[in-house]
């Protein structure tokens, strides 16, 4: 299976339940504070008004948490924007009691501890263990050169991932991440975790450059390692960013990612086959933001991963004072070209615009 039978079951029963009663608390709508009912400032004044609105745009809960304990990290990679937008918090960290607060008050049924670098958290091990004994799933998202030495003060877990991230073969990922010998130490990470009986996947961003032949070479490498998956997502660029040129346009997304069934077909990618149809232009998905909320040391970070337009000190703040029918493909020129999977993903496991065969084909896919 691509998953743990523990890990599909429960989500699948956390999403039929909150399909069927969300819970109202998070689904309150937001008062304007401007006069066009968007509290933040940001570049448009465009009114949802006369389109169609969000099919669940009153059926909001998590899937993903994003939690960041903190954003130091020990790479200058040229497509993150976390070191330069956090440059003035960059010292600072979360404590152990903030991380598990926000995890309960989210209650999503994964988690995925990102930063920064979260192996330069010092109780990284002590967050995961709780986290677990909470019943939730991990990725543990890393950028592997912290893997080996800290590997001790953690345990295989069937609900764990180590996820490392890799985006290309050796020359083109030390390039990327602006460091020679980061490309070896991930593989040796890799080596380490799956000796110990851990589960790894992988997680590679697909740039403007990326040539997707060396992808599927970058796959067919790992697989003498047992890797238990690939995660792909197409780069787009973070507004604090300066080099945009590296990112990726909609229509080069669908060039990207045309030949996208092959690669699917031979290794084990754990985007799901629907977002994939999304990503080719096979089907319209909106963006549902809410599903992978974000949590920093400043708060929950307002509308995603990507754009900071408010940080606020509760989950249901988050949740009801943010204008989601302001964000979104025709709605904000930020998201005029965003198919990351953290928007959009969400989306195609929620089933909007799905189609008769859609059942049958996330069956095979997920007994593959």
């Amino acid at each position: 299976m691509r998953f743990p039978l523990s890990m599909t079951a429960g989500i699948a029963g956390y999403i039929f339940k909150n399909r069927l009663w969300p819970r109202p608390e998070w689904q309150r709508d937001p008062v304007p504070s401007n006069g066009n009912g968007n509290p933040f400032h940001i570049l448009h004044t465009k009114s949802n008004n006369g389109t169609t609105r969000h099919p669940l745009i009153h059926q909001r809960f998590p899937l993903v948490l994003m939690l960041e304990p903190l954003h130091a990290c020990n790479l200058t990679c040229e497509g993150c924007g976390r070191i330069r937008e956090y440059e003035s918090t960059m010292t600072q960290r979360l404590s152990l009691d903030q991380c598990l607060k926000a995890v309960d008050e989210c209650g999503a049924p994964v988690v995925s501890i990102c930063g920064g670098e979260p192996l330069l958290y010092p109780e990284a091990g002590q967050l995961t263990s709780a986290i677990l004994d909470r019943g939730r799933h991990i990725y543990l998202c890393t950028n592997g050169l912290l893997v080996r030495k800290r590997l001790g003060e953690f345990k295989p877990h069937d609900h764990l991932f180590i996820n490392i991230h890799l985006d290309g073969l050796e020359k083109t990922h030390d390039k990327v991440v602006e460091r020679k010998g980061v490309f070896r130490e991930a593989i040796e990470a890799i080596r380490a975790a799956k000796a110990a009986g851990f589960k790894v996947c992988t997680n590679t961003t697909v740039y403007k450059e990326t040539d997707m032949k060396e992808i599927e070479a970058l796959f067919e490498y790992l697989k003498q390692f047992s890797v238990d998956g690939h995660m792909l997502s197409p780069g787009y660029g973070y507004s604090s960013v300066d080099d945009q040129e590296i990112f990726l346009t909609r229509d080069d997304v669908r060039e990207k990612f045309a030949d996208i069934e092959r690669l699917e077909a031979h290794y084990k990618l754990n985007n799901s086959p629907l977002y994939f149809d999304f990503l080719k232009g096979g089907r319209k998905l909106p963006c549902t933001a809410w599903a992978n909320p974000t949590y920093n040391i400043k708060g929950w970070k307002a509308p995603c991963y990507l754009i900071t337009d408010a940080h606020y000190k509760t989950f249901e703040e988050l949740m009801n004072q943010t204008p989601w029918e302001s964000y979104g493909h025709g709605n904000d020129p930020r998201c005029e070209h965003c198919m990351t999977h953290c928007g959009f993903e969400p989306s195609a496991a929620l089933g909007i615009n799905s189609k008769f065969s859609d059942n049958l084909k996330l069956m095979v896919w997920a007994l593959r």
